[in-house]
């Protein structure tokens, strides 16, 4: 698909993309109140990525996340279109996982090798009622298996099931286990500003060696694979934050339009009668630390709000893309993911470092549109 260059770049800019939200969610951010997300009124955004590949060498191709994961009530992908002066683009679609992502393959030689890819998405704030029991709120057989399974950094073997059983030893029932491993994550893990990216997600080593640091992909994911290992099926989203937060939280959103250095991946868990429930350990220790004045304390009123509501409730000011792991790039030559969230590359000398956008450039922003 294409769409006009010119329509496309008018929002390139974060300075221009922050005018084109008038009364919208950076009008909000000041807001101060404690964290408490509440469904309300649906919020739409464009997210604009543009791709330059600086040093291109033989057959060359991109892989971008685009939104892909829907659920009623709280998020609703949109079009995605894009644009390339060259080079065969498709949007393809995962087919174990579902995960959408536009792929794009330009021959060797080819002179310019730049992408740019427009998507939409809905959403609002969710929030769960905990205390709610539907007999027929139930998974299938299939997505049991599906979200309960061990993957590449998930693996439940061994530690992973020896640390969940003791988490959970007692537990009354599902929503009990649930909670347990919940509180267990918020009081024994630490945010490590010094990891790289979002972290790598692999538990059984962080729990082998003790080391029980990181940042989302490692927190959430050491939720979602105690989760597993205790019969709980649960799953990683992978996204980007595209708004500061509504309630004044400067940990909790994105402080500017270019959300480039934004992603993002939450957690949720499936309990018999009540449903998928949102959760989100690793943003309590995001708030502990950074926070201002930072450095919080467990009993300040911002982390216990915090806590409070990250189990159970969300803040949509962020796009979920896929709940994908081991994901194959198709037409690739290198190995699988472990998860897909951020823009991918690869040459012929092999797969570029996504975590290097002035390298492998690319840039990310959003703006907000009538929902």
């Amino acid at each position: 698909m294409r769409i006009d260059r010119r329509e496309l770049l008018k929002y390139g800019a974060s300075g221009a993309a922050i005018a084109a939200i008038p009364g919208g969610a950076w009008a909000q951010a000041g807001a101060g109140t404690l964290f408490a997300p509440t469904p309300g009124a649906w919020s739409a955004y464009e997210i604009t990525t543009r791709v330059e590949i600086l040093s291109p060498e033989g057959e060359t191709q991109v892989w971008l996340p685009i939104p892909a994961f829907e659920c009623e009530g709280w998020i609703k992908p949109g079009e995605t279109t894009f644009q390339t002066k060259s080079g065969k683009g498709a949007i393809v679609q995962d087919p174990k996982s579902g995960a959408r992502l536009l792929h794009v393959a330009w021959p060797a030689h080819e002179p310019q090798l730049e992408l740019t890819a427009l998507s939409r998405f809905s959403a609002r704030d969710l929030k769960v009622d905990l205390g709610k029991s539907d007999p027929s709120v139930k998974l299938s057989a299939e997505q049991r298996a599906r979200y309960t399974a061990s993957t590449s950094t998930l693996r439940l073997a061994g530690i992973v099931t020896e640390t969940s059983a003791k988490i959970t030893v007692g537990a009354k029932d599902d929503l009990d286990k649930a909670k347990r491993i919940y509180d267990w994550i918020v009081d024994n893990t630490t945010r490590n500003p010094k990891t790289r990216g979002c972290g790598t997600g692999d538990i059984e080593s962080m729990l082998k060696s003790g080391n029980l640091t990181g940042k989302c992909a490692d927190l959430n994911a050491l939720f979602v694979g105690l989760a597993r290992a205790s019969g709980l099926p649960a799953r990683d989203i992978y996204g980007v934050r595209v708004a500061p937060s509504a309630f004044g939280y400067k940990s909790l959103g994105a402080g500017t339009a270019n959300i480039t250095r934004a992603q993002h991946c939450r957690a949720d868990v499936f309990v018999d009668g009540i449903g998928w429930i949102p959760v989100d350990p690793a943003d309590v220790r995001k708030v502990i630390l950074e926070e201002p004045p930072g450095n919080l304390a467990a009993d300040d009123p911002k982390v216990k709000a915090a806590r409070s509501a990250l189990f159970g409730s969300w803040e949509m000011n962020w796009l979920g893309y896929n709940d994908t792991h081991d994901i194959v790039l198709p037409g690739s030559k290198g190995p699988p993911l472990s998860f897909l969230m951020y823009p991918q590359a690869e040459t012929a000398r092999g797969r570029l470092d996504e975590l290097d956008p002035d390298n492998f450039k690319y840039t990310i922003n959003m703006r907000q549109i009538p929902a």
